[in-house]
């Protein structure tokens, strides 16, 4: 019975058969043929670079057919068959990487959504929503709002809180520091200090949120009185 034996290099790239004690030399082709399926199966685990692309676009333009071309070079005939249909077709030959899903607004959504936000501070990310999806017909998440908002530097942030002083307030306040500005330690321990809480069965509008860019957190428009 016929078998293979591969005693060293060179009795690999012979290929021989021993039958019955006789060496015959064959399979010299079919051994040719496995080593450039090989070269080719290790080639395609790696992407083809620009260099190697133009190469084999121009061995092709020379006149080489794609399986001389796949031979020589250890490609797949496929890969190049490919490669020279899409350079036929827009002559083209870079690689064209492959993005994340496609985004759900376009960049005249994103700017009507942006100029929302800015004219109305307060709005919740769903109202935001709301209101692009009845404007634009597209609805998009609380999240994507979140996102959008966010490569503007518009963040959902607690507003500063603010007690208006008038003139009056003014006068008031700087007449009883300068009242107090002598007392005694043993006068200060007579006085008690308490913090105010604010309870409230509604709904409570501390939590508002409103959209503003970093740094901008004591501007005027980001306080509430």
């Amino acid at each position: 019975m016929a078998r293979i034996v591969r005693h060293n290099d060179d009795s690999v790239r012979e290929g021989y058969i021993r039958n019955g004690g006789k060496k015959v030399k064959s399979f010299t082709r079919a051994l040719k043929a496995f080593q450039c399926n090989n070269r080719i199966v290790m080639a395609q685990r790696k992407h083809l670079d620009d260099f190697l692309r133009g190469r084999i676009i121009g061995r092709l333009e020379y006149g080489r057919t794609q399986l001389k071309v796949s031979e020589e070079l250890g490609i797949s005939q496929s890969v190049i068959s490919r490669l020279w249909q899409r350079f036929q077709e827009d002559g083209n030959v870079s690689r064209c990487y492959s993005t994340d899903r496609p985004r759900d607004t376009r960049p005249n959504e994103d700017w009507h959504l942006a100029v929302t936000a800015k004219r109305n501070r307060q709005r919740k990310a769903s109202d935001l929503s709301r209101q692009l999806s009845s404007a634009t017909g597209t609805t998009i998440s609380r999240q994507t709002v979140y996102r959008r908002l966010g490569h503007i530097d518009l963040y959902a942030r607690r507003p500063v809180r603010c007690v208006p002083l008038t003139a009056t307030h003014c006068r008031l306040r700087l007449t009883w520091s300068r009242e107090h500005a002598l007392w005694t330690p043993q006068q200060w321990s007579c006085v008690m200090f308490s913090d105010e809480s604010r309870f409230s069965l509604q709904s409570d509008f501390r939590r508002t949120l409103i959209w503003r860019a970093p740094g901008t957190r004591y501007h005027q428009e980001n306080t509430i009185e």
